[in-house]
């Protein structure tokens, strides 16, 4: 028998700061309602306080600075992670089996989705085999890649939550209390180091177009209730 074709997928975007542990809760309990057929996927754009992130394969040695920033263990993929101000987390809400078949599919259907949404704004960005992300070749003569965005899921009943991290104009200097994402022998850079002049409202324009294009139209809904903080990056 012929599957229905998925249902629609919501857009948000939160305009301040969100504690992690209060966006966990919202995904969890969005993830429940769509596996339920109560409510339909979601795309949620949003921003963290200054936190780390440690995923299902974290090494402990790889979190340099314990005492600097709050540290939340997570069941998503992954290693050692930074969310701030100034990167944009797109926690990602599909039916994965559904969608693509499989969890490899849905990582390589992300990676794409940067891929594109970094050359509309002027950036090559590279998949590398081995290593999951999104990643930007150093100027000529300096050898080696800087990663730019970072991808951690997690499936339940196939309905996939957390998702990517895009280094918009975040502070760096904040990558150096973990390995981020357990790589040593090369760092990271954001779109603001790479000299590309777009705030967080431009990014998340292309990031949506780029969505559209490779899924289809989305819905625009208000995001969670719940407790926020801090307004999240001032954009143009």
């Amino acid at each position: 028998m012929t599957q229905p074709p998925p249902s629609r997928v919501d857009w948000t975007v939160s305009s301040r700061l969100v504690a992690y542990a209060a966006a966990c809760a919202a995904m969890e309990a969005r993830v429940d309602a769509i596996i339920a057929g109560r409510a339909p996927e979601l795309v949620w754009l949003l921003e963290h306080p200054p936190l780390y992130t440690a995923g299902t394969s974290a090494n402990p040695a790889d979190l340099l600075s314990p005492g600097r920033f709050p540290v939340h263990r997570t069941g998503r993929g992954g290693q050692f992670t930074y969310h701030g101000p100034g990167q944009r987390v797109a926690y990602v809400m599909l039916d994965v089996g559904r969608r693509f078949g499989d969890v490899r599919a849905y990582v390589a259907w992300l990676e794409a989705w940067i891929v594109e949404t970094l050359a509309a704004l002027g950036v090559e960005g590279e998949i590398r085999a081995g290593r999951v992300g999104v990643w930007v070749r150093r100027a000529a003569g300096s050898g080696g890649h800087d990663k730019v965005a970072a991808i951690g899921v997690r499936l339940r009943r196939w309905v996939s939550w957390h998702g990517l991290s895009l280094n918009v104009a975040p502070d760096l200097e904040h990558f150096s209390g973990i390995v981020p994402c357990g790589v040593r022998d090369q760092g990271v850079t954001s779109l603001a180091a790479l000299g590309v002049p777009t705030g967080m409202a431009g990014v998340d324009r292309v990031l949506r177009a780029a969505f559209v294009r490779r899924l289809g139209a989305v819905c625009e809904v208000e995001p969670p209730a719940m407790a926020t903080m801090a307004p999240a990056s001032a954009a143009p």
